[in-house]
């Protein structure tokens, strides 16, 4: 969505995977705006908002996740958004072209935050970022987020750490104003990117066990605690191949892996999911930015022993001009070499690297392994000896 808000994509119907009238031409019925109040499990009927009651043999919740919005004063007014659905894209892009807007704030330093300082710059609006931490994305490295505060100034995005914000109220000489423990800021229009929260409200009234992440707890078949009733999506947990913990990652590929699991399931074509090893990746400005597996706290609190490195290298072999610069962060088990996390940052190849290294991962493969693997070589690509067998070799030497 922040393509479409930054113009990348222009017509809004590229976003619908699928219209309800495509949907009918497959016998599912979908309705629109409608919510479920209700739900009757041991009668196995829902009660939609209109009033009207369906029964049903087998229930799929895909409810998905809200927006966390800090309880301030002014996060109703005019210009204030969060960005989860089409409709909140919808919105701000209305906001952008009938608002007059001139600067925009953004609250909070995650992945939509990012994406959207790209978007709103790409249409020549001021903007601010304000975060409580002191680094962009927390999950990176310190020394690979500085890559993206350079990003960030060179594109003429001030990055305010250490704030807090208190309320927000009508501006001055902007529509509004942030108050914050370091002061006011006035800005058109406000995006609260703090982020999300599994929406579990029909499941706790259903009773069916919430894991410790705050999402529904499931199987690897997508049931839920409860016979005949199935979860998939952002709502519910997932597995997690190398913490080998139930946890909480809501991104749409996942989410549409249970809900293909799901269906097979429910129509007797047994299928297990088999879980995930943490991909993911975005972009901003010209830099790609991705990961993979799990951090140094997470590796502790999963009962490993966790070493690392970061190998600064080249996207391209050395003898190649206009060289692209690369950080790749690789993290290790010390008593069994087994590769457990990567994280890089760089102008080009970085998603295809951290690709490479999901498969590793998902393969168990240790540091060793990863030092010599078969890589396809060309100079446009990469160099003989790529910065993956450079920062697993490095990492090897600290084992």
């Amino acid at each position: 969505m922040p393509y479409y808000i930054g113009d990348v994509i222009r017509d809004d119907k590229r976003l619908i995977a699928r219209t309800p009238e495509k949907f009918r031409e497959t016998g599912i019925e979908v309705r629109l705006n409608t919510r479920v109040d209700e739900i009757d499990a041991d009668e196995k009927v829902l009660r939609l908002s209109d009033g009207t009651l369906l029964s049903y043999d087998v229930l799929v919740l895909g409810t998905g996740t809200t927006p966390f919005v800090p309880p301030i004063p002014g996060v109703d007014l005019e210009g204030v958004f969060t960005l989860k659905k089409l409709t909140d894209a919808l919105r701000i892009k209305s906001h952008l072209k009938d608002g007059n807007c001139r600067k925009a704030l953004i609250v909070g330093a995650g992945f939509i935050g990012m994406e959207m300082v790209e978007a709103l710059r790409l249409l020549g609006i001021e903007t601010q970022i304000v975060h409580r931490g002191t680094t962009p994305v927390n999950r990176w490295d310190p020394e690979l987020s500085g890559l993206i505060l350079e990003a960030l100034k060179r594109n003429g995005v001030p990055f305010l750490t250490k704030t807090e914000i208190h309320s927000i109220e009508p501006g001055k000489d902007h529509l509004l104003r942030l108050n914050t423990n370091r002061g006011e800021l006035e800005a058109d229009m406000i995006l609260l990117a703090l982020g999300v929260r599994p929406d579990v409200r029909l499941a706790g009234e259903l009773g069916l066990k919430i894991g410790r992440t705050g999402a529904v707890q499931v199987n690897f078949s997508q049931q839920t605690s409860r016979g005949g009733i199935y979860a998939v999506g952002d709502c519910c947990e997932v597995f997690h191949r190398v913490s080998k913990r139930w946890v909480h990652i809501p991104l749409g590929d996942i989410a549409n892996k249970q809900g293909r699991v799901a269906g097979r399931n429910i129509a007797g074509r047994p299928l297990s999911f088999p879980g995930v090893v943490g991909a993911q990746s975005f972009g901003i400005f010209d830099l790609e930015l991705a990961a993979t597996g799990i951090n140094e706290k997470e590796a502790l609190e999963s009962g490993y022993h966790p070493v690392s490195s970061v190998t600064w290298g080249n996207a391209l072999a050395g003898p190649m001009p206009d060289q692209k610069k690369v950080g790749l962060k690789l993290i290790a088990d010390r008593s069994t070499g087994r590769l457990l996390g990567a994280q890089a940052v760089g102008e080009k190849g970085v998603v295809s690297r951290i690709n490479a290294l999901s498969v590793a991962l998902w393969s168990g493969l240790g540091i060793d392994e990863i030092g010599y693997l078969d890589l396809a070589y060309a100079p446009p690509f990469g160099g003989s000896w790529d910065v993956i067998h450079n920062a697993a070799q490095a990492l090897a030497r600290k084992l």
